[in-house]
């Protein structure tokens, strides 16, 4: 008697649980897709966003005419960006309370950069823990799938009088389909969340450079210059 073995067929003839495993498992196989398309859209744009915030940021054009655009709001803003409005608004702030002491301007500065880094940091990382828990649980719950079938397939083998390859295949068979579900869930989400950790890395270590960057330049600034308006901010190249 010929079997059809064809994936198909082989989870159609599933056991029930075997079938809520192979379900729950493709849905979250979707769901880690959707997350893995959406992250490399919104990283690259995340680079290049930063990248063109950085040309403006170096082309000489002065800090309170960058402000002035990052404040405005046109168009979605750059995480450098929006960490250069955050501490640019603070330092214009104490020194518009005719705060002199240099180190409590960038410090203040430092401050208002730093919580922004965070909040840019938290939502580059979001949803990156679903993939990591993806890439390690979904193997063992197709797994579990997997050694529930063969039970279910042994336990009806009890009542035959002749066990043959032929009718302990068929069970077998449709068990191992859950553990191959749960391997083409996991390994596309391991080597996402490896890959995106990096880029991430890679965004961290460019925002803390420029957070570094940038209050080198407000020290000269605040050195350099007497207490003056917002509007007498001078130029950022002048203080490089």
């Amino acid at each position: 008697m010929n079997q059809d073995l064809s994936i198909l067929e082989l989870v159609l003839n599933a056991s029930l649980v075997v079938k809520i495993v192979m379900v729950l498992l493709l849905s979250v196989s979707l769901v880690s897709w959707t997350i893995i398309f959406t992250k490399v859209i919104g990283l690259r744009r995340v680079k290049a966003d930063n990248d063109e915030f950085d040309r403006e940021f170096w082309a000489g054009r002065t800090l309170q005419e960058l402000y002035q655009d990052a404040s405005r709001g046109d168009g979605p803003a750059a995480p450098q960006e929006r960490m250069f409005a955050a501490g640019m608004r603070e330092f214009l702030k104490l020194r518009e309370k005719k705060v002199q002491d240099v180190p409590a301007l960038l410090d203040g500065a430092r401050r208002a950069m730093r919580a922004s880094y965070q909040r840019e940091m938290d939502l580059l990382e979001s949803r990156l823990e679903f993939l990591g828990s993806v890439g390690s649980v979904s193997p063992y719950v197709g797994l579990f799938g997997t050694i529930w079938g063969i039970m279910h397939a042994f336990t009806g083998l009890s009542n035959l009088q002749q066990v043959t390859l032929a009718t302990v295949a068929p069970g077998i068979a449709e068990a191992l389909v859950a553990t191959a579900i749960g391997l083409f869930a996991a390994i596309p989400a391991v080597l996402a969340y490896n890959r995106f950790a990096r880029d991430i890395d890679r965004i961290a270590t460019q925002l803390e450079s420029f957070m570094e960057e940038f209050s080198n330049i407000l020290a000269r600034n605040a050195m350099l210059t007497a207490p003056a308006p917002a509007a007498d901010v001078g130029r950022a190249s002048t203080f490089r």
